[in-house]
């Protein structure tokens, strides 16, 4: 966590987070211009970010977008922020909104977060697809899903409500989950697209969230994500999940 305050310490860097929370998704050249730095300014300060796992980049063709990792800043705001709600109102307020970042190229994921959980990749497999395990970290939604491309993927609370609609697109056991995410709050339901990426680093397993389409979803996602992800690995890790009340993911 030292990692953390120490990128969030420098106002250049803050910058760059601000600027990738505007307008995720962002090339090296965007945020260069955007920010009136040298292309090796931003570099250096993005090579900081990346490994306080605060900025994390993607791929795509010729180009590597750039984009604000939620899951950092949610484990400050559950460690810092939770136990001492009155006196950080503030200040959570304020990771809230850095917290809500949307996309405007709809060629490129939209959102983006990675978390490493020091777990296995079977547990983490087994957290995913088990429903009495998902109800526990995942706003108490169980999963229902024969796991069988095309076949529903969808989360539904205790009393039977659809939390989440969704289709299975793809699943690569203990190494990916692809299906569309249809929420049940929102004025205009419509299809996105979630993918689930497990990839095993030494005695730790990083867990990545895709999220594309998200102009499709309503507000609130990304936080949700955050809040998934970090309840995600409090259980694997200690065997208690953060609990948060419900809320639009």
């Amino acid at each position: 966590m030292d990692d953390i305050f120490k990128a969030l310490a420098d106002p250049t860097r803050r910058k760059l987070l601000d600027s990738l929370r505007d307008r995720a998704g962002q090339t090296l050249t965007e945020l260069e211009q955007g920010l009136g730095m040298t292309r090796f300014g931003v570099m250096k300060h993005l090579k900081v970010l990346e490994e306080a796992k605060l900025v994390t980049s993607r791929k795509e063709g010729r180009f590597r977008y750039h984009y604000l990792n939620a899951a950092p800043i949610q484990e400050v705001a559950d460690r810092w922020i939770a136990p001492y709600q009155k006196p950080f109102a503030r200040y959570a307020l304020n990771l809230k909104a850095m917290l809500e970042s949307r996309a405007t190229m709809p060629t490129k994921p939209d959102f983006i977060l990675e978390t490493f959980i020091k777990t296995t990749q079977d547990a983490l497999w087994e957290a995913l697809i088990n429903p009495d395990q998902t109800e526990l970290y995942y706003f108490g939604g169980r999963l229902k899903s024969s796991l069988k491309p095309g076949a529903p993927f969808q989360y539904l609370q205790a009393d039977g409500t659809m939390l989440l609609d969704g289709e299975l697109l793809e699943i690569h056991p203990k190494r990916r989950i692809v299906s569309t995410f249809i929420p049940n709050w929102g004025e205009d339901r419509q299809a996105s697209r979630v993918t689930f990426d497990l990839e095993p680093f030494g005695d730790v397993v990083k867990f990545t969230i895709t999220h594309q389409d998200m102009d499709k979803a309503p507000s609130g996602v990304t936080t949700g994500w955050a809040q998934v992800a970090s309840s995600l690995k409090s259980f694997l890790e200690s065997g208690v999940p953060l609990t948060y009340p419900p809320a639009n993911m």
